[in-house]
């Protein structure tokens, strides 16, 4: 049996036995916090917590004692929209955007989507792996322990089946990490195919070699102006869940495209993005379960407006960030960024942030019961700030490496200026 006792804790946040399993509206600025902490995981799980004035007396003889140096822990973040298998970057492209051309017209001219597809079915498997892992490691750092990660950038049955399996490489090789897979073959179209064509293959060739090797978790579709349209979107949603792959939609991005609504009437976990969010958007959301998943980073990088979530969180909904990771919209996983832009472009309090980056995030996977906050008998996957003066400090200090320390069921998988240990 081990032991790890972290003492000498500034703030020990998102530590409790009571928080339900999503927040909505007014309760995301409620964030539970004890001052002067410890925390004792045993095996892997959170044993006990409290302010040190309550800490045991007795304590096992083999417990490992560890200084967090005044820092603040908090639970590890879900990053619950990623893309990070892909082969190369896109800095051209960057170029592009500086220059004027537009998210379409780059895509027009053979570039988006379509780039990494071809980059990707040029890749090997194995240097596809080296370099998704060197990007979750990147997650590590930035305090995320649990993560979904989209194909996508195959657009054909052969690619999106060779990143598919290095999603399952890189859960075999790292367990300790909570990594939920999603199909997004409707991504785009490839010029090479036909439309029609296109989607059947999707339903027909896809969607069961895929189920025929488990290799995933959900099913996302990209519902947005230039790309798929509503009908599309559900019936390949509806087709994914006959082989048991739950929905999940890009929505609203580039415009008012229904794919809100549609993400609502076919149950979607989560719709993401939703730039484009009005009344009706929001009435469908409320009278659903699905989480509205916003990615501000990618408003960031291509210069959009970005989600209202001050309306969301008026209305009462449950909204959860994430990073959206990829090689041309949001070539970042920093979510202690993600946390400075939610509040500074979508004037969240940081309080709402940190909630809907932990426990509504959680939510958006459905890890509910794994993540999100720290619980006695749950997994102790939290991570340790650097000195810092307050909570709000985080996104105030926008850019700053805050994270001194990241551990998963109480490994630690992360420090400063080293690797995986």
């Amino acid at each position: 049996m081990t032991h790890l006792l972290i003492h000498n804790i500034k703030g020990l946040v998102q530590a409790s036995e009571t928080l339900p399993s999503r927040l909505k509206g007014s309760d995301m600025k409620k964030l539970p916090v004890i001052d002067n902490a410890f925390l004792w995981i045993e095996n892997g799980l959170v044993r006990e917590y409290g302010h040190e004035k309550h800490l045991p007396e007795s304590l096992p003889a083999d417990v490992q004692r560890l200084d967090a140096g005044g820092g603040f822990v908090l639970p590890t973040f879900v990053d619950s929209h990623t893309h990070i298998v892909y082969a190369g970057s896109r800095e051209d492209e960057f170029v592009d955007k500086i220059k004027g051309l537009s998210y379409v017209e780059i895509a027009q001219k053979g570039g988006g989507i379509l780039n990494s597809a071809q980059r990707l079915r040029q890749t090997s498997p194995e240097e596809l792996y080296v370099q998704a892992e060197a990007r979750l490691r990147e997650l590590l750092s930035f305090g995320v322990g649990a993560v979904e990660i989209k194909s996508g950038y195959g657009l054909s049955t052969e690619s999106e089946l060779k990143m598919l399996r290095v999603v399952s490489k890189l859960k075999k090789n790292y367990p300790l990490v909570q990594i939920k897979a999603t199909f997004l073959g409707a991504h785009a179209f490839p010029k090479e195919v036909e439309r029609e064509v296109y989607v059947r293959s999707i339903v027909e060739d896809m969607l069961p070699a895929i189920a025929q090797e488990g290799l995933a978790d959900y099913c996302d579709v990209f519902c947005d102006k230039g790309f798929f349209t509503v009908d599309e979107c559900r019936y390949i949603l509806q087709n994914a869940s006959r082989y048991g792959l739950k929905p999940k939609i890009h929505a609203n991005e580039l415009d008012f495209s229904g794919g809100i609504q549609a993400g609502v009437a076919e149950k979607a976990i989560s719709v993401d993005h939703l730039e484009f969010t009005g009344e009706e958007e929001i009435t469908a959301l409320l009278n659903s379960q699905t989480i509205p998943t916003l990615l501000p980073s990618t408003a960031f990088y291509l210069g959009f407006e970005y989600p209202p979530a001050r309306l969301m969180l008026d209305a009462d909904l449950p909204v959860a960030l994430a990073s959206d990771y990829n090689p041309g919209s949001s070539p970042s996983g920093n979510m202690l960024f993600v946390l400075s832009l939610a509040c500074i472009k979508m004037k969240m309090t940081p309080e709402e942030a940190i909630n809907a980056a932990t426990i509504n995030a959680a939510a958006a996977l459905e890890l509910e019961e794994s993540a999100g906050c720290i619980r006695k008998g749950r997994r102790a996957d939290f991570f340790i700030t650097k000195p810092i003066p307050s909570l709000s400090f985080i996104p105030y200090s926008f850019g700053s490496r805050l994270v001194a320390q990241t551990f998963l069921k109480g490994q630690l998988v992360y420090k400063e200026a080293s690797s995986w240990s």
